[in-house]
């Protein structure tokens, strides 16, 4: 049986986690740079407006500019509809062949099991409950997230590669749905599995614009969303496709080159935040195997337990915080 001094904190600790949780849920959204994203897209779109006013182009010119930027609002307008992204959507993105149905009885295998090892522990029945609701909900919804950003990260990587070969295809002559067959054969995984799935949509009659929307659903990556847009503006007012992809490939490239530059640069404040983060409780830790009676005021009393609990909470804000000041988006 373990001392109730350890089951005291570990309740305590459990609390402050799940508290943790919902302010990271609610309050995180906050920090993110959609507004930010949103207010550049107005202020280019506004500039270049402005521009067209003030610049006397061919007739031509300015009408073909015209179903350009219609063709990108009817882009937008449909990728901003799809807001919540389904479970089965996730479960897509993680490149998973399973039911939700299956998703969700290994969420309920998780609590259960959580709940059975925080009861045997020693916990009171309602901090086992808590265990077993963050076993049940949180821990899957963490493991499914982890593996989908290890996913795109994969496909990130060989897409540049994938867009060369429709590059080369197609300035040697070969039609666009060739150049696609021979990304789902030959490049690896996950795009050859990605184009596998679009080439299949094409031959059942699918649209090839409609096909790659369905594959950014698949990968929402901007860097998908900009192929699509490439894709949908040259089968809509045609022109020159290997040179707009060819263009496409370097930006790409330059953009993953900038990302590993900003990931090696920011590394030691990463290791600093972990550092951080790290000392209260080993130093607590700490503490306790050394001078059991100093520390256990924390969790005997009710103040300590208030203490203690405080300042979980606000560590765990300042966590959340210096990860979102070390996290770079390129």
């Amino acid at each position: 049986m373990l001392p109730p001094e350890f089951i005291q904190f570990a309740a305590i600790a459990l609390a402050a986690l799940a508290v943790g949780g919902v302010v990271y849920v609610f309050v995180m959204p906050y920090f993110s740079g959609e507004r930010k994203v949103g207010k550049r897209v107005e202020v280019t779109a506004q500039g270049q407006a402005a521009g067209r006013q003030r610049t006397n182009v061919p007739q031509q010119l300015q009408t073909r500019r015209r179903q350009v930027q219609d063709t990108l609002k009817e882009i937008e307008a449909k990728q901003k509809k799809v807001k919540r992204v389904s479970l089965r959507t996730k479960l897509m993105q993680a490149g998973l062949n399973v039911k939700p149905q299956t998703y969700y009885m290994f969420c309920v295998a998780m609590g259960l099991l959580g709940g059975f090892i925080f009861l045997v522990s020693g916990l009171s029945p309602f901090m086992s409950l808590l265990g077993m609701i963050v076993c049940g909900i949180g821990l899957p919804r963490w493991l499914l997230a982890r593996r989908i950003r290890g996913r795109q990260a994969k496909f990130l990587k060989e897409f540049a590669n994938a867009i060369d070969i429709i590059v080369r295809g197609i300035r040697s002559g070969l039609p666009l749905g060739d150049c696609l067959e021979i990304i789902a054969s030959e490049c690896p995984e996950p795009v050859r599995s990605e184009f596998v799935e679009l080439v299949e949509q094409q031959r059942i009659g699918i649209p090839l614009p409609r096909a790659f929307e369905r594959l950014f659903e698949r990968v929402p990556l901007q860097e998908v969303s900009f192929f699509s847009i490439v894709i949908a503006i040259q089968s809509q007012t045609g022109g020159n496709l290997a040179e707009a992809l060819s263009n496409l490939s370097g930006v790409l490239r330059d953009r993953y080159k900038m990302q590993a530059k900003v990931k090696a640069l920011s590394a030691e404040a990463k290791a600093s935040a972990m550092i951080i983060g790290a000392l209260p409780p080993v130093v607590m830790t700490a503490v306790y195997l050394i001078s059991p009676d100093y520390i256990t005021l924390l969790w005997t009393e009710k103040i300590g337990q208030f203490m203690l609990m405080g300042a979980g909470v606000w560590m765990l804000i300042g966590v959340l915080v210096m990860r979102k000041m070390i996290n770079f988006e390129i």
